[in-house]
């Protein structure tokens, strides 16, 4: 299955599940700009970057990215690289209704939110697989 995708790609996931999403961009960022041409990896790039700005308490720049991210991964539903793509398209969604409406919130505030965060785990022959 590895040798399917980047290995990048699957530490990218491994990353996100750990809410590492610093990190998330650093993987995909690579091979992304040898593949500018490939809008599910910019999608996920800029869901995980969203999540950080989210973090930060950078309101307005996470719902930017998330937006992006929905717009660019909707060309991949149902699936792509083994990875619901329509089960990350409602996890946008989800996250874009939790967003507060400020543009920016203090950092001590973000831990208060009620946000949604989910892990996500590749589909192969209806198993699943953490992309460890």
């Amino acid at each position: 299955m590895q040798e399917r995708y980047p290995e990048q790609y699957l530490q990218f996931l491994k990353k996100f599940n750990q809410r590492e999403f610093y990190d998330c961009h650093d993987l995909l960022e690579d091979i992304w700009m040898e593949q500018k041409t490939n809008k599910f990896l910019q999608g996920l790039l800029q869901m995980a970057v969203g999540l950080y700005h989210l973090e930060c308490g950078n309101i307005k720049g996470a719902r930017w990215m998330f937006t992006n991210a929905h717009k660019y991964l909707r060309a991949y539903s149902p699936q792509y690289w083994d990875l619901s793509v329509d089960e990350v398209l409602r996890y946008l969604e989800k996250c874009l209704q939790a967003l507060p409406s400020s543009e920016k919130i203090p950092y001590d505030e973000v831990e208060k939110l009620d946000f949604p965060y989910q892990t996500f785990q590749l589909i192969t022959e209806g198993n699943t697989d953490e992309g460890q």
